[in-house]
């Protein structure tokens, strides 16, 4: 599930970094994805990082669309085992 939620983070590149722009971003997010079940949460918490580390605001639907796709991965995951 990780490495799927990594790949999914890299690809969304909010910033225009570069897949590997966002290394520790990415770890906090799939650390908190762990925990939060809920999409508006983890939209939340992956706005609150992102704009912790590169203090520029995101509007919380682009966050919702990639929070929807990693709580897909997760439980998909949840579900094969």
């Amino acid at each position: 599930m990780n490495k799927r939620a990594v790949v999914l983070l890299k690809e969304w590149d909010p910033f225009q970094a570069g897949k590997d722009g966002y290394d520790l971003e990415i770890a906090d997010v799939v650390s908190e994805l762990e925990r939060i079940d809920h999409p508006t949460d983890l939209a939340k918490c992956i706005r609150e990082v992102y704009e912790h580390s590169y203090e520029i605001w995101i509007p919380l639907e682009k966050c919702m669309d990639i929070s929807y796709k990693l709580l897909a991965v997760k439980y998909e995951a949840k579900s094969i085992v």
